[in-house]
């Protein structure tokens, strides 16, 4: 048995502390839910929360999102593939793009559907994932802001999603002043600037953000209060609105050290022998929860005594050491998590998920 669990009122608390900065610096936000995997419940406790504006990767999940909740702004946050055209246009009030040939077919989509679709032109920042590259960026919008069923509501840009490029103020001031270059020669306002994400938040509260930055997309920081720059927890927000809970199956003292042949694990991973260990034993436990699930080194687990060892593809091993809590078989051990580790159970169908009020 493994479930993921998340406590709404740190989830709630979380929001509010953002919204709360957000709203002091004048600033739009909103809330990136790619990490949910469109999963119904969780969505709802996302809605439930007052929030205006949802990001999401998948048009399947806006699809659900507007279901649910069809005066919510919905953002699709990458560059559309075509056959899901269609959809953007029927799902995403608002998506972010980069190609010429997609945003005509989005256009003449839009006026079959008799709809006005916003975009976000995305721009290359360094980080080297989507973005029209900035000398190309006049010439570009030139090509799009006439567009009939089109409209460009922001210049936006990605930190850290690849290569893990850190936002700056001077690249945030180099992104403002795109968006005025923009504006002057065309003589058109445009919205947002769009250049917050959980990686940008320190600069807010270090008071280093340039003004014309003025639209956020929040997902990390609000479900697990990280900030990226030092891997703390922002002060005053929880780390723990999520958590994975998962019954021990097997519990044994065992040798520390393998003994045979090594080769590597269906992993690919070779085990390196630390002779210190041999003769040594410990307590080591399997849980009910694997590789198909969750990369091990994402679990963060709430005892300090407790060391992850390992997984295979359903089962995970951990170390109790001398086992001094007295767990046995059929007891629970509680685990946070990081956002990749969050993600992987969010899409296993074998992890069960349960609100916590």
């Amino acid at each position: 048995m493994a479930v993921l669990k998340l406590y709404h009122n740190k989830l709630q608390h979380n929001y509010n502390h953002l919204d709360r900065v957000f709203r002091e610096h004048g600033i739009d936000w909103g809330i990136v839910t790619k990490l949910l995997c469109g999963h119904e419940q969780f969505l709802k406790e996302v809605l439930a929360l007052g929030v205006k504006e949802i990001h999401d990767s998948r048009v399947s999940n806006l699809k659900t999102i507007k279901k649910m909740a069809p005066d919510v702004q919905t953002v699709y946050i990458k560059p559309a593939p075509k056959q899901s055209i269609p959809d953007i246009i029927k799902y995403a009030d608002v998506s972010f793009q980069t190609e010429l040939e997609i945003i005509r077919l989005l256009s003449e989509e839009a006026v079959r559907q008799q709809r006005q679709h916003k975009i976000i032109i995305m721009i290359e920042m360094g980080d080297l994932r989507e973005g029209v590259m900035g000398e190309e960026l006049v010439d570009f919008y030139e090509s799009v802001f006439e567009l009939p069923g089109i409209s460009v509501i922001g210049l936006g840009a990605n930190f850290n999603c690849l290569h893990g490029v850190m936002p700056t103020q001077d690249k945030l001031i180099q992104l403002c002043l795109y968006k005025q270059i923009i504006e002057a020669k065309f003589n058109r306002q445009i919205p947002w600037v769009s250049g917050g994400t959980s990686v940008t938040i320190p600069l807010l509260f270090n008071h280093l953000l340039p003004k014309g930055v003025n639209h956020f997309r929040i997902g990390e920081a609000l479900f697990f209060g990280l900030n990226l720059f030092t891997n703390e927890t922002f002060e005053g927000m929880h780390d723990d609105v999520f958590e994975l809970v998962t019954e021990i199956i097997e519990l044994t003292e065992k040798p520390m050290i393998p003994s045979g042949i090594l080769a590597d694990n269906p992993s690919g991973e070779s085990f390196e022998i630390d002779e210190s260990l041999y003769g040594k034993t410990s307590h080591r436990a399997i849980l009910d929860v694997g590789l198909l699930d969750v990369n091990p080194k994402f679990l963060i687990p709430r005892d300090e005594n407790i060391s992850v060892i390992g997984a295979s593809s359903d089962m995970l091993i951990v170390e109790l050491g001398e086992n001094e809590q007295n767990f046995k078989v059929g007891d629970v051990l509680r685990f946070n998590l990081r956002y990749m580790g969050a993600l992987s159970i969010l899409n296993s169908r074998y992890i069960e998920k349960e609100v916590v009020k």
